[in-house]
């Protein structure tokens, strides 16, 4: 397989995830809140600041990542990204200070998060392939789905 066959497959990964990341959950929370009182939004429906926080901290990668997906890369632009990524991830960190097991989950969750856009700057910075950008990303929003659950648990 060539470079830009692989290019290309990677493009298409990064748009179905986008996809399942971002369009899907807005179609399901716009479907879902059809009808509901102000009232059941404004209680939090199983959200809370730490998972907000984690939120923030994907949709800032996810809104971001593509620009870096192709050689070449700008590295500036690539460490301007970065650092905001990781200050998301920094806040999300210290939103979760609290000892429930929801917060152990999205800290747990923020770390693999930084694992990953460490093993990312160190692919764009040597040239290398980042690897299964994808399915770890995927691990890191189940765990923060799993928080959101736990929130909504009392746990």
């Amino acid at each position: 397989m060539d470079l830009g066959r692989i290019v290309k497959w990677l493009v298409v990964l990064v748009v179905i995830f986008a996809i399942w990341k971002y369009v899907l959950p807005w179609a399901r929370n716009e479907a879902g809140s059809f009808g509901k009182s102000s009232n059941a939004a404004a209680s939090g429906g199983g959200s809370s600041p730490c998972v907000n926080a984690a939120d923030k901290a994907s949709e800032t990668w996810g809104g971001g990542l593509n620009r870096f997906i192709n050689p070449p890369y700008d590295l500036e632009g690539w460490s301007n990204f970065k650092r905001d990524v990781e200050s998301k991830i920094m806040d999300a960190q210290t939103a979760c200070s609290c000892a429930e097991e929801s917060c152990r989950k999205v800290k747990d969750a923020m770390s693999d998060f930084r694992g990953l856009v460490y093993d990312m700057d160190n692919a764009i910075r040597s040239g290398g392939s980042p690897g299964d950008i994808v399915q770890r990303q995927e691990a890191i929003d189940r765990k923060v789905d799993e928080a959101r659950e736990l929130v909504r648990a009392g746990k």
